[in-house]
């Protein structure tokens, strides 16, 4: 049985890589992305779907499985980097490095599917950007569990050495709770600064 995501990527052509990330609306940690590039097909990657309409534990079971059955980038720009150059040029980066990191090559035929309404700037090659392409594409579906995961990972492993901010709870993302955090206990080096000025703004008053 082929899974509908599956002959999306089928109906754009022979050779397939798709790219997401995780991490773009966060107030703490990097920006992860992930590039994905189907080796064969099988019945194992039905369950696969968007990252955000998948649990943690789905996401983590699929994780393994996609690790098998594709060929997997990671690009991550840090929060140093989403500073300098903002979050969206920060995406574009990370998305770049995922693509060089792919353990397969790109070829001329390569048609790389793009999470979202934007080509990755400063990447020549062949690209489309797909409009909630990880609910259409297989591709960038386990792109974007990939990128999910790791971060999320990235984000616990955060958590341990900063524990009054429950990084593990809400994985960098502005909850209530993280914002009285910052304002409690202060800004740390892994917080884009650049996403705290209103919230910082109301400590010094």
């Amino acid at each position: 049985m082929i899974n509908e995501l599956y002959q999306f990527d089928i109906e754009k052509g022979t050779h397939i890589i798709g790219v997401d990330e995780a991490g773009r609306g966060p107030l703490a940690g990097p920006v992860v992305a992930a590039a994905a590039s189907l080796k064969e097909y099988s019945d194992v990657l039905q369950e696969i779907n968007d990252s955000k309409k998948l649990t943690e534990k789905k996401r983590e079971k699929l994780f393994d499985i996609i690790q098998e059955k594709f060929h997997i980038g990671v690009g991550i720009a840090s929060v140093e980097e989403i500073d300098s150059m903002n979050i969206l040029n920060a995406t574009f980066l990370a998305m770049r490095r995922a693509i060089e990191n792919l353990s397969e090559n790109c070829s001329v035929d390569t048609l790389i599917l793009v999470d979202g309404n934007f080509k990755i700037r400063e990447f020549n090659g062949n690209q489309e950007p797909v409009i909630k392409g990880d609910a259409k594409s297989l591709s960038i579906a386990a792109a974007s569990i990939i990128a999910k995961v790791t971060r999320d990972r990235i984000m616990i492993k955060e958590s341990e050495k900063y524990p009054q901010y429950q990084f593990e709870k809400h994985k960098g993302y502005g909850t209530k709770a993280h914002r009285q955090a910052i304002l409690k206990h202060g800004a740390l080096d892994i917080h884009r600064k650049s996403f705290l000025t209103k919230i910082l703004a109301k400590s010094e008053k």
